[in-house]
């Protein structure tokens, strides 16, 4: 008899998995900061920190919208993100996979790089090589 894993059990993040997906978009730069969070940035500004929690599973904080953050902080395996949230910025961690899966993590985690560097200075985007539309 075969018996199957749930759904949110199958798949997990690792952090190598992690610091890959954000490696691959452009112009980003990577800091270990936080007590061993793997920070990453573009033009300076963090736009997903990986860690940073006592979880068992990889934790992942990013970067989304007012709408996003309302409705993934009311999910299981999701909270505000700490630090970020409570000073009033749209951050969501992931704690597990019960609610958000890697490919759904993977699409917020790029989806926050966009809005870090659209709120970019032009300058900034300038100096980078980049063009984001606001």
């Amino acid at each position: 008899m075969l018996v199957l894993a749930p759904a949110w059990f199958v798949s997990r993040m690792t952090q190598d998995d992690y610091d890959a997906l954000c490696a691959c978009l452009p112009h980003t730069t990577h800091v270990v900061q936080w007590g061993d969070a793997s920070v990453w940035k573009i033009g300076g500004k963090v736009f997903a920190i990986g860690g940073w929690s006592n979880a068992p599973e990889f934790a992942v904080s990013f970067k989304c919208s007012q709408t996003s953050f309302a409705i993934l902080t009311e999910l299981p395996g999701m909270r505000p993100a700490p630090y970020l949230a409570s000073r009033g910025l749209s951050w969501v961690q992931r704690l597990d996979t019960r609610s958000l899966s890697d490919d759904d993590l993977k699409k917020y985690v790029r989806q926050s790089y966009a809005l870090v560097l659209a709120s970019l200075p032009k300058r900034t985007q300038c100096e980078l090589g980049v063009s984001a539309s606001r």
